[in-house]
This record gives C-alpha cells, sequence and structure tokens, in this order.
C-alpha cells in the first residue's frame, strides 16, 4: 500500500502561444480529502485543472497520480486511472435524456450491473435527476444541469474528482444543494480538487487550500486557518481587516 498522494503536481506551467497562466504551481491532495484552489478570474485555476487531466500541455513540471507520472498519457487514458472532470459550464449534451448522459459517464464500466448501481447513486445524490431521467439535458434548469455534470463523473466512480467552479451562475439556495452533495460524494471516500470562485463557501466546505495569483501559489494551508489570515479575508471575502 502506498503512501502516495492521490495527486501531486510539481513545479507545473502551461503557456498559450507567449503568455504563461501557470507559472511553477505545486500541490498535493491526499486520499479522503478536499482540496480547494482558490483565486481571481484569470489566476490560472482552470488551467491547472486542465493540465492535471491533458487537456492542455504541460510546458514543465509533472502529474503524479497514486505516485505514477502521467504526464505522457492521453485524456481517455487518465480517466481511466479514476480521474473525473467537471467542467466549468457543464458540457452536458443537451440533445441527450437525462439517463443517455448518465449511461455515458459510464462508459468506462460496461457491466450492466455496475451501470444500474451507479445510476441509483446518482439519483440518491440527486433526487431531481431521478424525475427526468426521459427528459433532454438542454431542458433542465442550470442548476440541474450542473447535478447532472457532477452526477455523470461519479457514474464513472472515480478515485479523483476535480470540480470546476461548481456554483458559477447558480441560485444561492441551488448552490446549497449542490455543495450538500459535494461533500457526501467525500463522505463516500471519493478526494476532490475544488475550483470555486466563492471563497467563503470554498474554504467552508476544504480541507485544506491553495490560493493562486496571477499563476503562482502564493498561500497555502488548512481552511480553518485561512479563512482567520487578514490577507483572505481582505482580498477575498471582502472584510475589511483594519475597521
Amino acid at each position: 500500500m502506498t503512501d502516495a498522494p492521490v495527486l501531486e503536481v510539481t513545479d507545473a506551467r502551461v503557456s498559450y502561444g507567449g503568455i504563461a497562466a501557470v507559472k511553477g504551481v505545486s500541490l498535493d491532495v491526499r486520499a479522503g480529502e478536499i482540496v480547494t484552489l482558490i483565486g481571481a478570474n484569470g489566476a490560472g485555476k482552470t488551467s491547472t485543472l486542465k493540465s492535471i487531466v491533458g487537456l492542455v500541455p504541460l510546458k514543465t513540471g509533472s502529474v503524479k497520480i497514486f505516485g505514477q507520472d502521467i504526464r505522457a498519457e492521453k485524456t481517455h487514458e487518465i480517466v481511466a486511472r479514476g480521474v473525473a472532470l467537471v467542467p466549468e459550464g457543464r458540457a452536458i449534451f443537451g440533445n441527450l435524456t437525462v439517463r443517455e448522459n448518465l449511461q455515458l459517464g459510464g462508459f468506462l464500466r460496461r457491466d450492466p450491473a455496475h451501470q444500474k448501481r451507479a445510476l441509483e447513486r446518482c439519483v440518491r445524490l440527486f433526487p431531481r435527476l431521478g424525475e427526468r431521467l426521459s427528459q433532454e439535458g438542454g431542458t433542465l434548469s442550470g442548476g440541474e444541469q450542473q447535478m447532472l455534470a457532477i452526477a455523470r463523473a461519479i457514474m464513472a466512480e472515480p478515485k479523483l474528482l476535480l470540480l470546476d467552479e461548481p456554483s458559477l451562475g447558480l441560485a444561492p439556495k441551488i448552490v446549497q444543494e449542490v455543495f450538500a452533495a459535494i461533500a457526501e460524494i467525500a463522505a463516500s471516500g471519493i478526494t476532490i480538487l475544488l475550483v470555486e470562485q466563492n471563497t467563503r463557501l470554498a474554504l467552508k466546505t476544504a480541507n485544506r487550500a491553495y490560493v493562486l495569483v496571477t499563476g503562482e501559489i502564493v498561500l497555502s494551508g488548512e481552511s480553518r486557518a485561512l479563512q482567520q489570515d487578514p490577507r483572505i479575508r481582505a482580498a477575498y471575502l471582502g472584510e475589511d481587516v483594519h475597521g
């Protein structure tokens, strides 16, 4: 049994043309943790997630899953290792039913018994989806589409779940439902790396956090401690720490 982190990113650098988006990011996520990556728009959070699953190439650095360097692997090979990404903007298939979207999420698990079990799990997690299995994905509300995107990723029974801005554009009540489900997913044993612009919610949900500013990690630590850090409170929580 290895003590290696589920995910270990070392000195990751990503560039688009001549523009450096990620500048030597190093982070790790241990089994059972929720770790959050916070920062302003354009800080490099999404690029970091995409580099982990091979959607954008690393200029330098390494990404390891359970101690195995996956930098040379294709995205579908990384997914087969047990990594699932819920992208910003959801990217569901609007012309397919909820059931068909979920079945696509479980395409690596072809066993019908597994698909049935996984589908039942998703419906328990998001009861609204169970009521809409025959409905086309494009007709769902924004919140329901976000639930579907997360459930589709869970269908593959990943070991590591990457979530990119799950609260984006959602009403506060729906955000609460989505984050309650995220906590439940983590409690079931799935390790989570969360990118989230709602810093207060991210720090409340996660065990640990990394703060990304213009492509570089500038701060990291236990979420509870960072919630009290004057720099975080002033820059991300909108608090006047001098008043």
